[in-house]
């Protein structure tokens, strides 16, 4: 590909060809941790990290960036549906990297780190070998292996058994979902995509180290660490100084929401179902389109657990109320003549929310804070139908 030779002539242009023959030279270079602040999209709203690489002597200035991914790739939809997209690393000048974000109005703040001359030669030799074009592309995991964890990985391979995380003095255990929740709470749609998608691996307690996946974490992190046993022990990075300086991004409130959205549907179906036991009405449209909506979203999700290689989505309890066999009760409740398994399989969906309800209570999985309308609605309306579809004149109204 001409992309891989055009990043092997930047490399051996930047670095020079015998650049980690001595220490010597290495002096010569600065690296530095950037970070980036969140922005108010969702593929950029957890931040970004880059890795800063300043030759002193000639003014060559690159960031090297693992967060990059080809949209014009073979199959791209169908390989980040499954899992299977790779990203890469690529590399611009600190000049664009800075241009960038100042156009998107998102702060950047530097941490320089203080490496020996000796772990300096290491790590450019450890950047010129992710640098070589068939050693650029990586199996992308949001929480394992990212643009942040790249860097976290090159850091710990370079400094090794010297380097010493220290844990902050406020410690908060949190899960991996505590931490996406922090930065998509103002993204309501967005934070309830990602509750129905990934399951309960994510409901586990992130150890300090494996909340680096996210850069403010990681910014942080490298903050507090030490090297230690090559002379007085000293601080990994330099304070953090402001690169570029804006406001967090504020990303606008919309009233229509998951939380609206789905109390306005609650508030439907209780209204149907007093209509309905008034008059001695079933108003089964209603159900149709409820359970073919569940049904649908319950593919989604055991297609994301059992077909594609996302680590996240597995053992995802959403399924026990958006069960895809809800759309052959869908089909059965369309029948003129509802059959006998119809009555029983109301009983079976009602079971399944109240395991749901209770996997929740008992923190098996968290789900999301707007599906509880929804709950309720598949309570109340399997409830409702399981006693009266055989006693109440059937109606399609």
């Amino acid at each position: 590909m001409k992309s891989t030779y055009i990043y092997k002539i930047v490399i051996l242009l930047f670095f020079g060809l015998n650049c980690y023959s001595s220490s010597l030279n290495a002096q010569t270079y600065q690296i530095s941790l950037l970070t980036c602040d969140p922005g108010d999209e969702l593929y950029n709203a957890f931040g970004h990290s880059g890795l800063r690489v300043l030759d002193l002597e000639t003014g060559n200035d690159l960031v090297f960036n693992w967060g990059t991914f080809d949209f014009g790739a073979p199959n791209f939809y169908g390989n980040f549906a499954l899992g299977k997209l790779d990203y890469y690393l690529s590399f611009s000048t600190y000049q664009r990297f800075i241009y960038n974000y100042q156009l998107e109005q998102r702060a950047i703040r530097e941490q320089i780190l203080n490496l020996s001359p000796e772990q300096t030669a290491k790590m450019l030799s450890l950047l010129n070998e992710n640098a070589r074009p068939e050693n650029i592309y990586y199996r992308y995991d949001f929480f394992y292996d990212n643009c942040a964890t790249r860097i976290r990985d090159i850091v710990e391979a370079t400094i090794g058994d010297q380097l010493v995380w220290q844990d902050p003095a406020d410690l908060q255990e949190k899960t991996f979902r505590d931490l996406i929740d922090e930065y998509v709470y103002d993204m309501p749609w967005a934070d309830l995509g990602i509750d129905l998608a990934l399951g309960s691996v994510i409901d586990t307690q992130a150890s300090e180290r494996e909340k680096q996946f996210l850069p403010d974490y990681m910014e942080a992190a490298f903050a507090r660490a030490e090297i230690v046993g090559d002379g007085p022990a000293r601080a990994l990075v330099t304070p953090s100084q402001p690169i570029l300086d804006f406001p967090p991004v504020v990303v606008e409130q919309s009233i229509f929401n998951p939380y609206v959205l789905f109390w306005v549907v609650a508030f439907a179906a209780i209204i149907i179902t007093f209509v309905g036991y008034k008059r001695k009405k079933l108003f089964i449209g209603f159900d149709m389109a409820f359970f073919i909506i569940l049904g649908l979203m319950g593919f989604v999700i055991a297609f994301l657990w059992f077909i594609t290689e996302h680590t996240a989505t597995l053992y995802n309890w959403n399924i026990l109320w958006a069960f895809p066999v809800h759309l052959a009760l869908a089909y059965g409740l369309a029948l003129k003549t509802p059959k006998p398994w119809v009555r029983k399989y109301l009983l079976f969906a009602l079971i399944l929310a109240d395991i749901a309800v209770v996997f929740w209570i008992l923190g098996w999985q968290s789900f999301h804070p707007s599906i509880v309308p929804l709950l309720l609605v598949i309570i109340l309306r399997t409830n409702y139908l399981y006693y009266n579809l055989e006693r109440i004149k059937f109606s399609q109204v």
